[in-house]
């Protein structure tokens, strides 16, 4: 709660909250999406927290409440003011909720589509069912990580096993700080054809 709280963009007052074995439940209702996504992200800011139930509802109010038109136009324009964007990101709305499609190299581009969307009026949920498609061989996703470590990571990168397997990496091994396993995770998302990354490096 006090974390909610702190949060200005939450409406911390209509959100109820109850913990059990670490696993945050987050109810109640704010007048946009928005306020939901940011909700769940500042408990998942909470240690010990495990997982999170997000059963907020949505509940749009006088100048929020959009035509799904309206909404599928303003989303449009959102995803082609951003550069970064291909024009292969397809979108549609229903009731609300809006549907993205298409197919990416980059798993940042699909996670910006998302974010171009977001904080519309209107919006009451994203479903992202973007594709990132890999064009890279297992071999050059782990090679092209494995270059980008040793560029990044402060010290030694030979203690870091990278393994690539259909898109996901899966880092193993140890670094020396909470930097360097960040700057381990950034490497691995920022390679083309990365769907998912598994980072169970440890900081010694």
């Amino acid at each position: 709660m006090d974390e909610l709280e702190f949060d200005p963009s939450v409406s911390a007052e209509n959100i109820g909250v109850s913990v059990k074995n670490g696993v945050v439940t987050l109810n109640g209702t704010v007048p946009s999406y928005g306020e939901k996504y940011a909700a769940e992200r500042d408990a998942f800011r909470v240690a010990g927290v495990k997982a999170v139930a997000e059963e907020i509802e949505v509940r749009l109010l006088g100048s929020n409440v959009r035509t799904d038109a309206d909404i599928a136009t303003a989303a449009a324009n959102a995803l082609e003011w951003r550069a970064t964007i291909p024009s292969s990101v397809q979108v549609s709305v229903e009731e609300g909720r809006v549907i993205l499609r298409g197919e990416v190299e980059w798993a940042y581009q699909r996670d910006s589509a998302a974010e171009a969307v977001r904080h519309l009026s209107g919006v009451r949920s994203i479903v992202n069912h973007i594709a990132v498609r890999p064009r890279m061989r297992p071999d050059d996703i782990k090679k092209r990580i494995v270059k980008a470590l040793m560029r990044s990571v402060e010290k030694d990168a030979t203690q870091i096993h990278v393994e690539a397997v259909d898109g996901t990496v899966t880092l193993t091994g140890k670094v020396h700080s909470r930097t360097e396993l960040n700057d381990a995770n950034w490497a691995a998302w920022s390679t083309p054809g990365v769907t998912r990354v598994e980072n169970k490096l440890a900081i010694q």
